[in-house]
């Protein structure tokens, strides 16, 4: 038709295979840039991950000990105030005029002896809970600077190989992206979407001894002849790989050991 524009004239099915391949080859180089790194980046995300757990955990425990010292202080005012209260009443009991008034007196000493035994009940358990909090506090503490120090490290390594890779890795991105357009939209999604759901990130594969250079499965010889005649976009029938004759992935694999 007179309305076809000419890009859409000059790319054949032969040159989008062409394309496919190479961009499949670009994308596994980045791919394998990303394996020299490795899990360094999860690593690294795992330990900032605890190192704000640890950070948080600290913040509670400074709280839960402020809470403690907190209750010992309260605990020893309400000890200095029965002690008060006992003195009063043992002063009062001088000058009663009668045993009732003693006797009165000498139960409120007695309550108020008990409730200082109580208090001091209560701040051994806060003091021996303060100590326990404390502990676990230090070795928080410790915990925290180590993976600090990990992290640091991790970081130093990741920023090493980051810095060795980024200037090629960019180039490969940019080269992905010229070869991107050369693709037709619909075929670049299927691209993409069989790369991501096919093993080590192969979408397209050239037939090795008569067989898919993905999944290995045999492949007929009306198909393979298909394949190197490159009329149409075929993909393998088992995994869905697009797939490609030696020739035009540029290499000449012997047919027999």
């Amino acid at each position: 038709m007179a309305t076809e524009t000419k890009t859409e004239k000059e790319i054949t099915i032969e040159e989008k295979l062409f394309a496919l391949y190479d961009l499949q080859k670009v994308v596994s180089k980045i791919d394998e840039i990303k394996i020299l790194r490795g899990e360094l980046p999860l690593e690294v995300q795992d330990l900032e991950d605890e190192i704000i757990g640890l950070t948080t955990r600290l913040e509670h425990f400074d709280a839960e000990i402020k809470d403690i010292q907190a209750n010992i202080a309260s605990k020893k005012i309400e000890i200095e105030e029965s002690r008060v209260k006992i003195d009063r009443y043992k002063e009062q009991q001088e000058n009663v005029r009668n045993n009732r008034e003693f006797d009165n007196l000498s139960k409120e000493i007695e309550y108020q002896t008990l409730e200082i035994e109580l208090s001091e009940k209560r701040i051994r358990e806060f003091t021996a809970s303060k100590e326990s909090k404390t502990a676990e506090q230090k070795i928080t503490i410790d915990r925290l600077s180590e993976r600090k120090l990990d992290l640091e490290q991790k970081k130093g390594e990741l920023n090493e190989i980051i810095a060795e890779t980024k200037q090629e890795e960019e180039k490969l991105r940019e080269h992905a992206k010229e070869i991107e357009l050369l693709i037709e939209p619909r075929l670049l999604t299927a691209f993409k979407r069989i790369r991501k759901n096919a093993r080590n990130g192969l979408a397209v594969v050239y037939v090795q001894r008569d067989s898919c250079g993905g999944c290995f499965n045999k492949i007929p010889a009306q198909r393979q002849l298909d394949i190197r005649l490159r009329k149409k976009i075929i993909v393998c029938e088992y995994c869905g790989r697009i797939l490609v004759d030696q020739e035009l992935a540029g290499v000449n694999l012997p047919v027999a050991e």
